[in-house]
């Protein structure tokens, strides 16, 4: 195989659709209050898709070294793994992403602020540090919050408040209340991707002593936890359109619930872990499904 081709394994491009999802709806969520800019929106997916693939490389090491993409684990070949790529060519493009993301921050930052008011830019750069902080050390380092239950939390965080609130502010240098309910509906269904795959992988993440939070409640209560994930999802964005969205021909977006729901009931049924790996890209893709939708509706229908 040749290196261009292992890199392209080792970005997982098919996670990244996900992580775009709440700059979509941040995007959106500015564009109905009457905030638009391309350029902010371009630099926004481009610096959100650089943190995605720093994660991705981050996560392939982190896990390749500690033995937990072994043999045994279910889903896509990982670049260290398959000895595709060494410890030494993943590191150095670990670096050379988190010098990317750095590089489109700034730019991204500068754009949207200026430097007149040099409170704004501070902030937002120490969100971009952070955001570095938290694609590194998910897997990576003696104490990777991943192992502990915590990755949850940190993409309900990163995925959801900071990706659609976030990329608002950008926009607008304001937050408005309802925006939250919209994050709050797009964090979860990443999270419910987060899940989906610890479900998947619950039998090698508990023989490698990664401690998701599905490993700690059971492979049935983590499917409980998935469905009250998606429903507390949908019942969100229910609550954001009666308080937000004055036309119905605008709740088109709600379609994108459909596959979500169907998803559900296959996760309900499932018994064998191993065959939720599927579900994976359907439910990542219906996530992204819904913040395009909603992208639209916001912005072509009145």
């Amino acid at each position: 195989m040749n290196k261009f081709k292992a890199w392209i394994i080792a970005a997982r491009f098919r996670t990244l659709p996900l992580s775009i999802s709440g700059i979509f709806i941040g995007t959106a969520l500015a564009n109905l209050r009457g905030f638009e800019d391309s350029i902010i929106f371009s630099l926004c997916i481009l610096t959100t898709v650089a943190f995605q693939i720093t994660s991705n490389f981050a996560n392939d090491y982190g896990d390749g070294l500690k033995g937990t993409d072994s043999e045994d684990r279910v889903g896509p070949k990982r670049a260290l793994q398959s000895g595709i790529l060494t410890k030494k060519e993943l590191k150095f493009g670990i670096l050379i992403s988190i010098l990317v993301c750095l590089v489109l921050s700034l730019l991204l930052i500068y754009v949207a602020f200026g430097l007149d008011n040099i409170t704004y830019p501070i902030i937002f750069l120490i969100l971009a540090g952070l955001s570095v902080w938290a694609a590194i050390k998910y897997t990576m380092g003696d104490s990777p919050y991943g192992y502990k239950g915590l990755g949850d939390l940190f993409v309900f965080i990163f995925f959801g408040l900071l990706g659609v609130l976030g990329s608002l502010f950008l926009y607008s240098n304001t937050i408005y209340l309802s925006a939250i309910l919209p994050a709050f509906a797009i964090g979860l269904l990443c999270v419910g991707v987060l899940n989906l795959n610890n479900l998947r992988d619950i039998i090698s993440d508990k023989n490698h002593g990664k401690n998701t939070l599905v490993v700690k409640m059971g492979f049935k209560n983590g499917k409980k936890y998935h469905y009250v994930l998606l429903i507390i999802s949908f019942l969100c964005m229910i609550f954001f359109s009666v308080i937000a969205i004055q036309s119905y021909f605008k709740l088109f977006f709600f379609i994108a619930y459909i596959p979500i729901f169907i998803h559900l009931r296959k996760v309900y049924k499932t018994k064998v872990p191993a065959k939720l790996d599927t579900e994976l890209k359907k439910l990542a893709l219906s996530t992204f499904l819904l913040s395009l939708l909603f992208y639209i509706a916001v912005n072509y229908f009145s």
